[in-house]
């Protein structure tokens, strides 16, 4: 199903839950009533075709329309991964970490695939906050400040020395993938989980939304990043090359 603006929002919901939280990363909250997308997106003052193209990509996995989406202003795209940042390290990683907890908390005796369990997670979450630091703190100023020169001639002398000292190709070489790591982390859950002395039903009722919850994780990491690699780093080393030129 192709998701178009005439569709009612609260539909598409109904028909892709997981949507939810790709949708709030564009300040819509719910409570939007029977409103069309075009119609929330206008009152929220929302870039509707920007809209669509992201929830298409999340909704179908065979969605993805790379040349369009790199047609979008840097500013716009930078914007939406930021939220989706914000969205991981409060909402979604302290969610896991919470489950994990809980699970501890059930298990009696022998807490050894908890705690390595545990400790992989931490782990994985102090290399995906470095990840997203650098993109914070020096990749996504360093964009901005490239579409500022590019749309203000006049600011261009100001910026040349800062923008000609950095590449996108330094950060595309350091970009690592992080969402594979938790492949691991899932194969630990459903090979060893739960160990023995554990209190079963409860037990296994939270080992499966931990694992539905790493599934969710994963799937949109995987998403993050080809925005990442796929629209936003071709359309920089683009912006690059004008920079120059016109340097």
């Amino acid at each position: 199903m192709l998701i178009v603006g005439e569709m009612k929002l609260a539909e598409v919901i109904h028909h892709d839950y997981n949507l939810v939280p790709v949708i709030n990363r564009f300040d819509i909250p719910l409570g939007f009533g029977d409103g069309t997308i075009k119609q929330i997106c206008a009152q929220r003052n929302v870039n509707l075709e920007f809209f669509l193209s992201i929830l298409n990509t999340f909704h179908d996995e065979q969605y993805f329309p790379k040349d369009y989406l790199k047609s979008f202003p840097a500013s716009l795209i930078i914007n939406y991964l930021h939220k989706a940042h914000t969205y991981y390290l409060d909402e979604k990683i302290p969610q896991i970490k919470s489950m994990i907890s809980k699970l501890f908390d059930l298990s009696e005796g022998n807490k050894k695939t908890l705690n390595l369990l545990s400790n992989f997670f931490n782990d994985y979450c102090k290399e995906f906050e470095l990840h997203v630091a650098r993109e914070e703190k020096e990749v996504y100023p360093y964009v901005l400040k490239l579409e500022e020169a590019l749309d203000n001639s006049e600011n261009q002398t100001m910026l040349d020395k800062d923008l000609l000292n950095y590449s996108i190709r330094t950060y595309e070489q350091d970009h690592e993938d992080v969402e594979e790591k938790l492949f691991d982390m899932k194969s630990l859950i459903i090979k060893y989980l739960p160990p023995e002395n554990a209190n079963n039903n409860i037990f296994e009722e939270v080992s499966y939304a931990l694992l539905r919850e790493l599934f969710v994780l994963e799937k949109e990491l995987k998403e993050h990043s080809r925005i990442e690699d796929l629209i936003l780093v071709p359309k920089v080393e683009g912006m690059e090359e004008q920079f120059k030129s016109n340097f």
